[in-house]
Parts: C-alpha cells; sequence; structure tokens
C-alpha cells in the first residue's frame, strides 16, 4: 500500500495559527465556530506544541509560539499577516456567537454585491475572520457591473 502525498483527512491548504495561549484559543474556536479539537500534542511545559481543530469541513492547525519558529502570533505583530475565510449557513448567528465569545466586529454583516452575506471579526488573539453565507448566484456580467457599481460608491 502506498504512502498518499497528502494524508487522509487532511486538505491541500491548511491554516496554521501561533496563538498566545493555544488551549483558551481551542476553546474559543469551539464556542465561537463550533470546532471540535482533533488532536493536542503539548510541550513539556504544558504548552501547545501542535493542536488540530476542525470548523465544517477544514482543518486549522494551532499552536503557541516557539522561540525556534519565525511565525509570530498578533500580539507580537501588533496585527495579522493573513485572514481566514469562513463559509457558514447562517453568517449572523456565528458572527454573533464570536461575538459573545470574545471576538470583535470589524465589518458588520451584510449583504455583498458578489452574493454573499458577509461581515469580518477579529477574535481574541488577535486573528482577523471572514465570515460569510452564500445567497446568490452572480452571472459574471452581472458581477463585473455590480462591482464597477460599488467601486464608484466608494469612490464618491
Amino acid at each position: 500500500m502506498a504512502v498518499m502525498p497528502i494524508p487522509e483527512g487532511y486538505r491541500t491548504v491548511t491554516p496554521y495559527l501561533t496563538i498566545d495561549d493555544a488551549a483558551r484559543a481551542i476553546d474559543y474556536y469551539k464556542k465561537a465556530f463550533g470546532a471540535s479539537e482533533r488532536m493536542r500534542m503539548e510541550t513539556p511545559d504544558g504548552k501547545i506544541g501542535h493542536a488540530e481543530i476542525e470548523i465544517g469541513d477544514s482543518l486549522v492547525m494551532i499552536s503557541d509560539p516557539a522561540p525556534e519558529s519565525t511565525i509570530r502570533p498578533p500580539s507580537e505583530l501588533g496585527g495579522t499577516s493573513a485572514g481566514i475565510f469562513l463559509y457558514v449557513e447562517d453568517v449572523d448567528k456565528v458572527v454573533k456567537r464570536a461575538v459573545d465569545a470574545g471576538a470583535t466586529v470589524t465589518m458588520e454583516v451584510a449583504d455583498q454585491f458578489w452574493g454573499e452575506r458577509f461581515g469580518s471579526i477579529r477574535d481574541p488573539f488577535g486573528h482577523e475572520w471572514s465570515v460569510a453565507t452564500h445567497i446568490e448566484d452572480v452571472p459574471p456580467q452581472e458581477m463585473t457591473e455590480r462591482a464597477k457599481a460599488a467601486m464608484a460608491g466608494l469612490a464618491a
């Protein structure tokens, strides 16, 4: 039996978040996004060396900061260098649950020209999450027209 180049249960691209107090972050993601913990490896001092959570059909890897790593948590960067896009069944419900668990809204949930109900939050650990529910299939030509109108509105 040949070894698979991508292990079963994993995707081609998987976000890896470095978070101060990764254990607390895992609890937060369970409350906010209904995540389930897939596995956890602790270091001798009790920190998270590596953990994996599932949100819907996707995997997110998490660890506490490690001195030997070049990946730093948002608390050290003064912001984050990447965001996570999360599709859900009910964006309003998920954003409210995330905020109730400690997130900050960075963009209110609203219907968007590209056919999604969309909003953004910053979790208590500094990571940015865009949360959306697809509500409309927009044909390419109409998308172009809607985008032009939306961009014109920004310039006004």
